[in-house]
């Protein structure tokens, strides 16, 4: 979203930015579901967070899928305790832009999910999608159990194979970690498509289909 040049190194603990100690404003309610947007999570339901570029087009992905229950967007990956967005943007949070998704997996399976990410973006460009640069652009998917770790680990190999068979970089540099913190964005980025119709959407994908997901066993 913001097209200065960026550092494209994360930074380390000791040299992050400090943050605060209180989360910065947000929405309340969420412009799409009208659901509350930080209430609880309906008993059986998960959570799954990615990184897939400038999170404005990357929630809508998510939000237009069935079985999805809630989006909303933060920031994931870093150190920087409740960032703004000007902090995250100058590269001094290591944080990643992400959408974090609560879905009922008896709907859309976590598998589902991965797969609609893989191929919504670029997973090998590194500190950046298209042109957008910066260490807050990286592919990222932060997991919530051991099953998902399993599951992403698993179709990211997959995916490789294809992308290559299909004459694109085969090396897919996308942040697989456990789930740490995530903090949520201001009030203007949640579901910012929804409320701006025409508004930038950085994100593309390769144009490869990923062989598994959408009920295939993984």
């Amino acid at each position: 979203m913001l097209f200065s040049k960026k550092p494209v190194a994360i930074p380390d603990a000791d040299s992050a930015l400090p943050g605060r100690a209180q989360p910065i404003p947000t929405a309340s309610t969420h412009y799409v579901f009208d659901r509350d947007l930080q209430g609880p999570i309906p008993e059986g339901f998960e959570t799954a967070i990615f990184g897939l570029g400038c999170f404005w087009g990357a929630e809508r992905v998510f939000w237009q899928q069935d079985g999805v229950w809630l989006t909303r967007v933060g920031y994931a990956g870093g150190f920087t305790p409740n960032p703004t967005y000007e902090e995250v943007c100058s590269g001094g949070t290591g944080h990643t832009e992400i959408v974090e998704v609560i879905f009922n997996p008896s709907e859309v399976t976590f598998a589902d999910l991965v797969k609609l990410f893989l191929e919504s973006h670029d997973p090998t460009q590194g500190m950046r999608q298209g042109n957008d640069i910066g260490t807050q652009y990286r592919s990222a998917l932060y997991t919530t159990s051991d099953a998902q770790a399993a599951t992403a680990q698993e179709m990211i190999a997959v995916y490789e194979k294809a992308l290559a068979q299909n004459g694109h970089a085969s090396q897919i540099t996308t942040e697989v970690a456990p789930a740490g913190p995530v903090y949520l964005a201001e009030d203007y980025h949640q579901q910012y498509l929804a409320k701006n119709p025409n508004g930038y959407c950085g994100i593309g994908g390769t144009g490869v289909s990923c062989p598994i997901g959408l009920g295939v066993a993984t």
